[in-house]
């Protein structure tokens, strides 16, 4: 599914207002992320989500020729929760030279989480959603890794994050309602794997050298493995037995539209890991070629 930032004009993509998908205590998207035929509302030119070379991500290429996940997966310390790879009670504080100041409120997300389970601490929140990360923690989650973010940008890219999450989320429970017990689904953990190609990209980016009109021909620039739960529904026990699926979510960029909006698409699907999802990826395919051949 493809999506735009802040475009109201029709094409043949899924164009979607943000507004719509991020939660009712969520701010709007900002005007720097809003369509204009006037230069003064393009995103701002500084921030590394839409320069032609970005700062923070210039850095990255260098290294593995994609961008990648502000956290640093690949070397944890102790303060790094094992289960998510994501730092424990992340920083409210100021950076020592930061100018600015940042937000400190955390939006709470659409996304429920099991009761008694706070992975990260009291810095992903302790109700029975999960909430986003604040301006300021994404910041410092910025600063850890070694990236220059311009700091009047954190709060457009909070924002985009914020959406692709919630939009995540609604694919993922597309998939999850097809099975008995799904609309009780859950997040229960998560773990970014930026530098890691799942395989159906590898795939894409294999195909797209013969047939570019048809497949991707970059890299996503992130990669998400969520590890979601729902009821067993003839579980006779109390709380009732659970199962499990990883989802696998890979992030792309796309051209931007006529207005210069951003735009991005995710590709989420259910891991090859079990029966059920292999059949279940099996039962979509057949649907979606259904529907694509009733169209023609």
């Amino acid at each position: 599914m493809r999506w735009n930032i802040g475009s109201s004009s029709t094409s043949n993509q899924t164009l979607i207002d943000p507004s719509s998908s991020l939660p009712s205590d969520h701010p709007s998207i900002s005007s720097s992320s809003s369509s204009s035929s006037g230069p003064s509302n393009q995103p701002p030119a500084q921030c590394p989500m839409h320069q032609s070379t970005p700062t923070s991500v210039v850095k990255e290429t260098s290294k593995s020729g994609m961008a990648k996940c502000p956290i640093d997966h690949d070397n944890l310390d102790p303060k790094m929760n094992p289960l998510n790879n994501i730092p424990a009670n992340l920083s409210l504080h100021k950076q020592p030279d930061q100018k600015l100041d940042l937000p400190t409120d955390r939006t709470t997300s659409t996304i429920p989480r099991p009761k008694g389970e706070n992975p990260g601490g009291e810095g992903y929140g302790t109700g029975s959603t999960w909430d986003y990360p604040s301006p300021q923690q994404f910041y410092n989650a910025l600063v850890r890794k070694g990236w220059e973010t311009p700091e009047d940008s954190v709060e457009v890219m909070v924002d985009i994050h914020n959406f692709l999450n919630e939009r995540a989320w609604q694919e993922v429970m597309r998939w999850e309602k097809r099975l008995p017990g799904g609309e009780n689904a859950q997040l229960a953990r998560f773990t970014g794997r930026p530098g890691e190609l799942s395989p159906k990209a590898r795939m894409h980016l294999l195909f797209g050298k013969f047939f570019p009109s048809s497949f991707n021909t970059e890299p996503p620039f992130d990669r998400h493995d969520w590890i979601v739960t729902r009821p067993v529904e003839t579980s006779t026990k109390i709380p009732k037995e659970e199962t499990s699926t990883r989802y696998v979510i890979d992030y792309y960029s796309a051209p931007p539209d006529e207005d210069g909006n951003p735009v991005f698409s995710l590709d989420v699907r259910p891991a090859l890991d079990t029966f059920e999802s292999i059949s279940e990826r099996v039962k979509v395919g057949i649907e979606d070629w259904r529907k694509g051949t009733s169209d023609q």
